[in-house]
């Protein structure tokens, strides 16, 4: 029997497997044509504007050689807002519009990662039977290995985007955040694992 973790990573670094979309670049263009018309880049965010955020996380997640879908969460993932940044460009109630422009997979990917009720969610993630709380809807789940390594990895995408765009913020969080990705290391790339190295050697 093949090892899952090995076929995930494969299917995660040859943007090769069952998320993988045709047309990638109808679909971001499409994208960033909702993201702008939603007003992304008139708004700050932690990181700077917000959509330049977002066109950098996805362009860390490409280089870390993510598939396709999870480049266009990345580029989206702020669609919903967060639980770490409550303003949102479109409705979780009417998620067909976000749909259309990215395709099913990469929405369901915006939705997830915009849901997670962090508290009650992070703590477990590496947890095989470890709880998701939708902060939308309150419903728990038990997310399969994949969903929560790619939840892990446009974490750690985002969030090393943000802490190198505001150095008060990597003042204060950094440390904690670093601590965070070390105990998600089975969930990582090894370009990912390698950037939190990298990143967490800086001065």
């Amino acid at each position: 029997m093949s090892d899952p973790v090995a076929r995930s990573e494969e299917m995660r670094s040859s943007g090769t497997g069952p998320h993988t979309g045709s047309g990638f670049g109808d679909r971001r263009t499409a994208a960033i044509g909702l993201l702008l018309d939603r007003g992304a880049d008139t708004l700050e965010h932690p990181g700077g504007m917000l959509f330049a955020h977002l066109q950098r996380v996805e362009a860390m997640l490409g280089a870390w050689g993510a598939r396709p879908d999870l480049r266009l969460a990345g580029l989206c993932h702020a669609f919903y807002g967060t639980d770490g940044f409550a303003t949102a460009l479109g409705d979780p109630a009417d998620r067909a519009v976000l749909g259309e422009a990215v395709g099913v997979a990469a929405e369901r990917l915006v939705y997830f990662y915009a849901s997670c009720d962090r508290a009650r969610s992070l703590p477990h993630l590496t947890a095989a039977d470890g709880p998701y709380v939708d902060r939308f809807s309150g419903v728990v789940t038990n997310p399969p290995w994949e969903l929560r390594r790619d939840f892990a990895e446009l974490t750690v995408a985002n969030e090393l985007d943000v802490l190198s765009s505001a150095p008060r913020l990597r003042e204060i969080h950094g440390p904690a955040l670093l601590a965070r990705f070390a105990d998600w290391r089975p969930l990582l790339s090894a370009s990912a694992r390698r950037a939190v190295h990298d990143f967490g050697r800086q001065p």
